[in-house]
């Protein structure tokens, strides 16, 4: 479990000093606690270590500002733990469930627990997250997903994937683009 902890708290230090994080962001959380446990998925979840990575995530929300949505698992169509006013604030819809170790999954099932008025929602749009434990959440990020590679790849014996999102690139070869100086060829 403290080797969990120091994993956890490398990849959210990492996080923070990205940059990629903005006030009020969305940050969408998939997490399979059996697989960070070594087990297969749903198998083996555990509360004890969805507290640990729970406690880092919230570290994260707390230094960079986000919003955290927690992915519930499959038995639950992958809807997402948020916060009553992030839902409020991003007009989402609340589905009538709550989620459980066994249907929902451990990490969405503690972090129901932890936040103060805690609504399930069935989707998102998020700018950023971070899946650990191969638990899909490409569903719920906004396009156009960009893969974060991290030098903690992994948090216990799950594998740990993240990614941010930027804006659509349009236009082609002659488009100017938001972190270009200057265009290399000009429309006549």
């Amino acid at each position: 479990m403290e080797q969990l902890q120091q994993q956890m708290k490398a990849i959210v230090d990492e996080w923070i000093r990205s940059a990629y994080l903005n006030q009020g962001d969305l940050f969408v959380i998939g997490c399979s606690t059996s697989e960070v446990a070594g087990e297969r998925i749903g198998t083996s979840g555990s509360e004890a270590i969805a507290a640990i990575i729970y406690k880092e995530l919230n570290r994260l929300r707390q230094e960079t500002g986000v919003q955290l949505a927690f992915q519930c698992c499959e038995h639950l169509n992958r809807a997402l733990v948020v916060e009553a006013d992030t839902m409020k604030q991003l007009q989402l819809e609340q589905v009538s469930v709550v989620p459980v170790p066994k249907a929902g999954g451990s990490m969405s099932s503690y972090a129901y627990k932890q936040l103060q008025q805690p609504v399930v929602v069935e989707q998102i749009q998020a700018n950023a997250g971070m899946d650990i434990g191969e638990t899909m959440i490409g569903m719920h990020m906004k396009r156009v997903a960009v893969p974060l590679r991290l030098k903690q790849r992994y948090a216990g014996s799950a594998r740990v994937n993240a990614a941010r999102t930027r804006p659509k690139l349009i236009g082609g070869h002659r488009a100017v683009y938001l972190n270009e100086v200057e265009p290399s060829n000009h429309c006549d």
